[in-house]
């Protein structure tokens, strides 16, 4: 083989390596979206916080969440939000429709790289920090969805005193980290996720907070889709997912209001048979 016909083999190698990795790069820019946060302007890790906020009731806690939240003081992880797929089957048109949402891979946490913790807000809290960030909370699909999806599977931890106090959160967040030990990834079975339901609008009782999930190893949730407590009750097993408010649907853009508003599309994200509460008041 003459040295012409080597470097020709050479080039064309180095072109298939280049696509490869391009379409490596592609794929990964794809699974995961990036979110903008405020630039940090708090440095309190999550240590300090749950220090901070030993003796807080829910109000102050809350308006201390939103105070660390706004300043950007969140571990780098939390803004890679992860893709997760659906599809639904057209019962008129018997055709395939795909979607894709970004859901954050863990639940809402403050703090540094090093050191942050999960925290515990109530409903209202949590939309404020989800329209501030083009957000939205998921509704009972979406959080199976998100277990099926998770690479990280964790054991519900149960805990049965005091179980709206600050320290019971802290220590929840804690035996967590243990169960975790370092593995990375989308995380699911370790909270409630605080939903959003059409059984809220439905509710004769005002002013409620709709929960669902804590799943299982089996996959079985500990918690059914839930609106018996009201709104300001937040305990130390009640998370917030947030997911970005845009779904690719069939490679197009659209708000996630206008998916759950639309007869057909609607089913993507929800499961319920009305599914008109598409967020909380604050």
């Amino acid at each position: 083989m003459d040295i012409g016909s080597k470097n020709s083999i050479f080039e064309i190698g180095m072109i298939k390596a280049s696509i490869v990795l391009f379409l490596l790069f592609f794929a990964s820019c794809q699974s995961i979206k990036r979110m903008n946060w405020p630039e940090r302007t708090s440095s309190l890790t999550g240590t300090d916080f749950y220090h901070h906020a030993f003796a807080m009731k829910w109000a102050e806690r809350d308006s201390f969440v939103l105070k660390e939240i706004k300043a950007g003081n969140i571990p780098r992880f939390l803004k890679k939000f992860i893709a997760v797929n659906t599809s639904i089957i057209d019962s008129s048109t018997g055709k395939i429709i795909k979607a894709t949402y970004y859901a954050a891979p863990d639940y809402l946490s403050v703090g540094t790289d090093n050191d942050w913790a999960r925290i515990n807000i109530t409903p209202n809290a949590a939309q404020q920090i989800a329209d501030s960030f083009h957000c939205f909370l998921p509704t009972r699909k979406m959080v199976d969805d998100i277990y099926k999806a998770a690479k990280v599977k964790l054991e519900p931890v149960p805990m049965f005193a005091f179980r709206d106090s600050t320290p019971t959160m802290w220590q929840h967040h804690l035996i967590i980290e243990g169960q975790r030990k370092d593995r990375r990834g989308l995380i699911a079975g370790i909270k409630k996720d605080v939903v959003i339901s059409g059984k809220i609008s439905s509710d004769p009782r005002k002013n409620r907070v709709a929960i669902y999930g804590w799943h299982k190893l089996d996959g079985k949730p500990i918690q059914t889709l839930y609106t018996g407590h009201i709104n300001w009750w937040v305990d130390y097993s009640q998370g917030i997912r947030l997911i970005y408010r845009k779904i690719k649907v069939e490679g197009k853009w659209m708000d996630y209001m206008d998916v759950l508003k639309d007869t057909t599309l609607q089913k993507l994200l929800c499961d319920e048979e009305v599914c008109d509460f598409y967020r909380y008041n604050y």
